[in-house]
């Protein structure tokens, strides 16, 4: 699967350090796999998904064949900001 990243979550990676940039970035390529893999799970509130990376979230939603990334940030503000 295509694994696309909005502008706010681009802008994110862009401002992380290296570290968490390559664990995102990993997670990111766990995604693209078929089918996708990593800690994931369905949000109550929407019909979006997230997945664990230690204290970082990754919102995303699946398309018929894409995942697009809707933002990336701390556990603790991640969902605050949407």
């Amino acid at each position: 699967m295509n694994v696309e990243l909005s502008p706010k979550a681009a802008k994110y990676l862009a401002r992380v350090d290296n570290a968490i940039r390559e664990r995102i970035g990993h997670a990111l390529w766990k995604l693209s796999l078929e089918p996708p893999q990593g800690d994931i799970k369905s949000l109550t509130s929407r019909n979006d998904y997230r997945v664990r990376v230690g204290n970082y979230r990754i919102l995303f939603s699946v398309l018929s064949d894409r995942i697009v990334v809707i933002d990336i940030g701390p556990r603790g503000q991640i969902y605050r900001r949407r």
